[in-house]
């Protein structure tokens, strides 16, 4: 249990630097925009990569945001709950967070197919023929590459909020060691 928080706990790390390095890239990527813009010589592609890096902070501070438990809450129920019911509610909100990722991380996989893409010799055009799923073979308005690189957020998302959600869950259904009390 310890190994799996400090795993949780590696990557919730990771994805804040990657997150801090998105948010910088917006900030270069505007401010490229403005000075362009006013040149008036406009790059037509810094909007589309704006918006992906934008996606790609929000995710992974998102998925971090599980870890350290910062999420957006609402917590009239649990706050006018006795202590002891508000740490099973607490519990079973970690429950359905862990099954919610849990499916994500299903449908996500479902969604990339990557074995018969593998199967088909990563070949977009018969993985499209065979599973009318064109998600390799689509590519960005601007930029011109494959959506799917920007689409890898989601499976990214879905594995490190799975790791977080069942590193919360078995700690909030752990005894506390002798150290903790």
């Amino acid at each position: 249990m310890r190994a799996l928080h400090s795993v949780s706990a590696a990557i919730a790390k990771a994805e804040i630097a990657v997150a801090c390095v998105f948010g910088l890239l917006i900030a270069l990527l505007i401010l490229l925009n403005v000075v362009t813009r006013a040149m008036g010589t406009s790059v037509f592609w810094v909007d589309e990569a704006a918006i992906a890096s934008m996606v790609w902070m929000a995710f992974l501070g998102a998925s971090a945001s599980i870890h350290y438990r910062t999420s957006v809450a609402v917590t009239i129920v649990p706050d006018a709950l006795s202590p002891r019911a508000a740490a099973l509610a607490g519990k079973l909100v970690d429950l359905l967070v862990l099954v919610f990722f849990a499916v994500l991380l299903v449908l996500t996989y479902q969604w990339f197919d990557p074995l018969t893409f593998a199967g088909v010799g990563f070949s977009k055009d018969d993985f499209s023929g065979q599973t009318f799923n064109f998600i390799y073979a689509e590519t960005t308005t601007t930029l011109g590459f494959p959506k799917f690189w920007l689409w890898l957020i989601m499976p990214v998302f879905a594995i490190g909020t799975a790791i977080h959600a069942l590193s919360n869950l078995l700690s909030a259904t752990a005894e506390p060691s002798p150290e903790e009390v």
